[in-house]
């Protein structure tokens, strides 16, 4: 017998183990949807499954973290949907980096619903015409996404995840030649981001800008070999297209970081955020004094942003993220400190801590 014939008699092994485990796990989730439906219990939960991923992947190397995560993220939603099939809001068009993310949190196995706007995402979700909602907070080169802290000012929906993704770009065609595309399609921001690419490689070819890379794909294959795009992997993928290149954006590392939206607060992970949305009294040294109790506790800030309140001139709604959860005394001690320098204080959600995605 040859020495691949072995392995593959081995795989095959191993495959039947896998087989064996996966249909095991499957009758535990049966057990554990029966058991969530009588208590009346959500079916998502952000806090366990993050538990499951990070126990999968603490240990191993970056590329077998990616391949370990990508499967189990499959198995949990695969499971999850014996309970029920989720369905999950997101900023559109279909193919957007959002859709991007949401299919990342909530895997395959969940009906995904494109919203016209930020507004409209939290408007279905807040209806119930959507279990969750996923929009954009943050990128690392171009800072917050104003729209999205705005709703958060006026919405009861609660942040439950957070998710970081990789924001890189691809060059996609139907043809299978960079030297024949005449026509180049994608919006105006991905332009800038990518200029040093397209005057090195395309700068031969039409840019023609339009209303998001989805609608760059769809255009582009209607031109079997002139037309080309600039859009994620993921939108390449989903309308068949060629990738002709990869990370062709101008600076690298660039992530945007997406917010969950539901209505109940998660419990701790072990690794968890809170966020916070207050306005302060007119003092002078307030906000020094209303960042006090963070110190005192030694609690870290990862985010403190300001927008204006939109009700008075010059008034301010400050944003702040802080390690723990809610449920921790000394986050509720910090809450009942902070309450006194403060016109309103609002809770936007305690959730798991986002991690990096790995390379």
């Amino acid at each position: 017998m040859k020495k691949i014939d072995i392995i593959r008699k081995q795989i095959d092994s191993v495959d039947g183990e896998l087989i064996r485990a996966l249909l095991k796990r499957i009758k535990l989730a049966e057990t554990i949807a029966s058991y969530k439906k009588n208590r009346g219990e959500d079916i998502y939960r952000p806090e366990r499954e993050e538990q499951i991923l990070t126990q999968a992947t603490e240990k191993l190397s970056d590329i077998k973290a990616v391949i370990t995560e990508e499967v189990m993220r499959t198995v949990i939603s695969s499971c999850r949907s014996l309970q029920k099939t989720l369905s999950v809001s997101y900023l559109g068009p279909q193919a957007t980096f959002t859709h991007s993310a949401a299919v990342k949190i909530f895997g395959a196995f969940c009906k995904f619903l494109p919203a016209g706007s930020i507004g409209d995402v939290f408007s279905t979700v807040e209806t119930g015409r959507a279990d969750y909602g996923v929009v954009p907070i943050e990128n690392s080169t171009e800072g917050m996404v104003n729209h999205t802290m705005d709703m958060f000012a006026s919405s009861p929906l609660k942040i439950i995840n957070e998710e970081y993704l990789a924001i890189s770009q691809c060059l996609v065609s139907c043809g299978k030649s960079k030297n024949k595309i005449k026509k180049l399609y994608s919006h105006p921001s991905v332009f800038g981001q990518c200029r040093n690419y397209i005057a090195r490689n395309l700068s031969f070819a039409e840019q023609i800008e339009v209303s998001s890379t989805s609608e760059a794909v769809k255009l582009a294959a209607k031109w079997p070999t002139l037309g080309a795009a600039i859009c994620s992997k993921f939108a390449g993928k989903l309308y068949g297209m060629n990738i002709l290149d990869e990370h062709i954006e101008d600076l690298a590392h660039n992530y945007t970081r997406f917010l969950v939206m539901g209505k109940s607060i998660p419990p701790p992970s072990g690794k968890d955020k809170t966020s916070f949305l207050f306005s302060l009294k007119d003092k002078p040294g307030i906000l020094h004094d209303a960042l006090s109790p963070f110190k005192k506790r030694k609690i870290n800030l990862t985010k403190i942003e300001s927008r204006p309140s939109k009700k008075k001139a010059w008034e301010y709604l400050f944003f702040v993220d802080c390690e723990g959860h809610a449920h921790q005394k000394k986050i509720q001690n910090v809450i009942a400190e902070l309450s006194q320098f403060c016109d309103s204080l609002k809770i936007l959600g305690s959730y798991p801590a986002g991690r990096l995605p790995k390379s």
